[in-house]
């Protein structure tokens, strides 16, 4: 589908998806997109599919039981986890999946490719990195590495983030670092982005649109403003955590 504003197809397309794990359905013929330079709070409940819809766009969950996956007009739903991230997806899992063998500088330094986001200027986004650049992964607290695996995601320079629940356990001063972080990078600077939270009021300052999944299923799609303004939409699906 063409945005008839713009005159230009969608950075990302998913297109009737659906996958699982064995015999189990967790994904349901979900569609949706998302314009360059815009950005996504994904939204839901435990169990709902938000991790699952985030790793099948990324490739690393395996099991498609069908629908297209579209990056810059590109199918990507085909290919290998590495080779969606050279088209331009760039990934932080729950698991943060530091080096945590190698410093702080060359954890950047080892997947960092041409572009605008260089070690140095994730360095500034992130004074802490910096500070400890000649630190190895495993002597950097919780917060640091998940610091550390968005800058690493961010040296790869991609068209598109996917940041799957980036403020989980963390203490509140950490999130309110990373949420200032993750606000310059797709507001200021224009980055697609899509961010997995269970708790909307931390995300929907952040974010352009909100997507809401329930059983697998896309049930709610509105402005992150509209929804700031009124939660009573998100009430019916998420309850208590729409507070």
């Amino acid at each position: 589908m063409v945005d008839p504003s713009t005159n230009k197809a969608p950075l990302l397309q998913v297109e009737r998806l659906s996958c699982g794990y064995g015999d189990a359905v967790v994904l349901a013929d979900v569609s949706f997109e998302l314009a360059a330079g815009r950005s996504l709070a994904l939204l839901g409940r435990n169990g709902t599919g938000k991790t699952t819809l985030i790793n099948t766009i990324m490739g690393v969950m395996t099991r498609r039981l069908g629908g297209h996956i579209t990056l810059g007009g590109q199918a990507i739903h085909a290919l290998a986890p590495w080779h969606r991230a050279a088209a331009g997806l760039g990934y932080v899992p729950q698991e943060r999946n530091i080096f945590k063998s190698l410093t702080v500088e060359e954890n950047l330094t080892a997947v960092a490719r041409p572009g605008a986001w260089t070690p140095a200027r994730a360095f500034e986004l992130f004074p802490r990195l910096a500070e400890r650049r000649r630190n190895l992964g495993t002597q950097l607290s919780g917060g640091e590495q998940q610091m550390l695996a968005v800058a690493r995601a961010l040296v790869l320079n991609p068209r598109l983030l996917l940041l799957d629940e980036p403020l989980e356990g963390l203490a509140p001063i950490i999130v309110e670092e990373l949420l200032r972080a993750i606000r310059r990078v797709v507001r200021d600077d224009g980055l697609s982005a899509i961010v997995v939270e269970q708790h909307p009021a931390l995300v929907l300052g952040i974010t352009d649109e909100a997507l809401v999944l329930d059983r697998g299923t896309v049930v709610l799609r509105a402005t992150s403003e509209s929804l700031l303004s009124d939660a009573t939409p998100l009430d019916q699906w998420l309850g208590v955590a729409a507070r």
